[in-house]
């Protein structure tokens, strides 16, 4: 037996070692991953419309709350327009953006770089499909098409990039996975997101049969908003006023202004002639996942709609805002001195009297912010602090955009999950009163004031037709509804103070403010007078509050990526 053991050991022996010397190559590496398709088999038509319609999904940041294009914590909580709400135990990593304090090892910036380059990978996908499809299987207007929505996409997440960090890798499809990872970070990549727009201006079609998808007026809005950033006044106006005198949706209908400010936001409303590009959301479809997941947790607390969470509390800065006189706008910031501010039950019990502001408002004051004694989208007046979990943390205000009506519950909002809060609103990334905004900045910088003036009192007439649509039960103005027109500007310096105001009112809580404070150059003395009058109210919210420049005008790299790649590669931003 012991020779026969031998017999069968050692060519069991040698076998073992022709293993191990064959194992010392890496070739058994290059398998194909099971369950995958080839490229070959996915540049078909279908293959590549299935990989355009996975960038498409990313725009509203699915899987973390701080890449979609909402921009609600990084661009209206960081612009002073909100607080975090709920309390100070809650998603306290929220809490840095309140207080900028951010570090290159905070999560937001880091969820906020994985999900805007995974739509870039994505949008990059498609592209590369498209390059390896069979020109037999697609039209030549197809392969416009396709390039020009994929090269909008791709110019959408590398916009948000650049106003987030002012830098990042251009990366594009020809690029091996080896070569992408040895592009340098760079601060000049205006020219690539401009010409990504351009091409969907100049490619796209007019109208497609999909609400939804990028149009040629849509990649003209984004063109001319890229071409704003970078003060390219008299090029945006060229391309901005295209599109406000003939631009259309994508079924074809003239752009244009709802007649009710607060529909805008409504889910029965959503792919309006007012929606230039959208977010597209659904609700009771089967899966929340389609639903609006960005605005999930900006609901009452508790006993209002949704039945959570609480955060995203308007700042008592922003309420204050919307005071008129003579039915204008306080230029002069005096909205927040103590003869002009607004009054508010902060600190009042729910079961005691409360009378709400009886001076003038902006009537969009009532369809931005919640306020006690105040209609509130059907579910009666707003209760004050019982829509509020720790009000003297977060103020006294909920948000009302973007929540759903009451008769809207269980149709328009998705009840399936955790919360009712998976509502079926779109969130339009660019409204067409954003794009009469656009155009009137750059007139008033080409100097036309006129022309800026009549664009700004266009958005107004319209916010006074919505102050009817804010009544109490008797059918009286559920408050002193004031609002005027501009007659004319004294100057270039009064011209553009209007305009930033109008731009603060119409688009409030949409994302917007903080990015239009750093390109306007006065993000530190706006963020600075914000954060002092928020502190005497909310001193805990505030604590430690202090903006920072230049630090704090852009998010840090994050440090998982400097690590991964290289510093040589992803540079540190200023300050970190």
């Amino acid at each position: 037996m012991k020779a026969l053991t031998r017999f069968f050991l050692l060519p069991l022996a040698s076998l073992l070692m022709a293993g191990l010397l064959w194992t010392c190559s890496d070739d058994f590496l290059e398998v194909a991953p099971r369950g995958s398709l080839d490229e070959n088999v996915l540049s078909s038509e279908a293959g590549i419309e299935g990989a355009l319609l996975g960038a498409y999904s990313q725009l509203g940041g699915r899987g973390n709350y701080f890449s979609g294009a909402s921009n609600w914590a990084n661009g209206s909580i960081q612009g002073g327009e909100a607080n975090k709400g709920t309390n100070d135990g809650d998603f306290t990593e929220i809490n840095e953006l309140v207080r900028y304090q951010l570090q290159s090892t905070s999560r937001i910036p880091s969820d906020r770089w994985i999900g805007i380059f995974d739509g870039i990978t994505r949008a990059n996908s498609a592209l590369k499909l498209l390059s390896l499809s069979d020109d037999v299987q697609l039209t030549e207007a197809d392969r416009a098409r396709i390039e020009g929505e994929a090269r909008f996409l791709r110019g959408h997440y590398y916009f948000q990039l650049k106003i987030s960090y002012n830098q990042a890798p251009f990366l594009t499809p020809e690029l091996s996975v080896e070569e992408q990872q040895m592009v340098v970070s760079s601060e000049d990549i205006w020219d690539e997101i401009e010409a990504d727009f351009r091409f969907g201006y100049e490619n796209l079609p007019e109208t497609l049969a999909e609400a939804g998808r990028a149009n040629k007026w849509a990649a003209g809005a984004y063109l001319g908003k890229t071409l704003l950033y970078q003060e390219k006044w008299g090029e945006a106006r060229t391309v901005l006023n295209d599109v406000v005198t003939n631009g259309k949706t994508t079924n074809g209908q003239s752009y244009g202004l709802l007649d009710n400010y607060a529909d805008a936001f409504n889910a029965e409303f959503d792919n309006s002639k007012e929606s230039v590009f959208a977010v597209q959301a659904a609700a009771n479809s089967g899966t929340t996942n389609v639903a609006n997941p960005d605005m999930v947790l900006n609901f009452p607390h508790n006993n209002g709609p949704g039945n959570c969470c609480g955060f995203f509390q308007p700042s008592f800065d922003l309420a204050n805002s919307f005071r008129t006189s003579d039915g204008l706008p306080l230029l002069d910031n005096s909205y927040n001195s103590e003869e002009n501010r607004l009054v508010t039950d902060f600190g009042v019990a729910a079961n005691d009297a409360f009378t709400p502001d009886d001076g003038p408002v902006d009537p969009r004051l009532d369809h931005s912010v919640g306020r006690r004694g105040i209609p509130y989208l059907g579910f009666g007046p707003h209760p004050g602090v019982a829509y509020v979990r720790d009000q003297p943390y977060g103020g006294p205000y909920t948000p009302k955009k973007f929540v759903y009506y009451a008769d809207q519950e269980g149709s328009l909002s998705d009840g399936t999950s955790w919360t009712k809060g998976y509502g079926s609103m779109n969130y339009n990334i660019i409204r067409f009163a954003d794009v009469l905004l656009m155009l009137a900045e750059a007139e008033i910088e080409s100097d036309n004031l006129d022309a800026g003036r009549d664009l700004i009192n266009q958005v107004r007439e319209r916010a006074a037709l919505s102050s009817s649509m804010i009544m109490n039960d008797d059918g009286t103005p559920a408050a002193n509804y004031e609002i005027a027109n501009y007659d004319s500007f004294a100057d270039k310096a009064e011209a553009l103070s209007a305009l930033y105001m109008e731009r603060k009112l119409e688009l409030s809580g949409e994302g917007h403010r903080f990015f239009d404070l750093v390109r306007w150059g006065v993000a530190k003395s706006e963020l600075d007078r914000i954060i002092a009058n928020e502190q005497m109210f909310l001193p805990i919210a505030y604590s430690g509050a202090s903006f920072t420049t230049p630090q704090d005008l852009y998010y840090p790299i994050p440090q998982g990526q400097i690590d991964l790649q290289g510093s040589d590669v992803l540079p540190q931003n200023p300050g970190y």
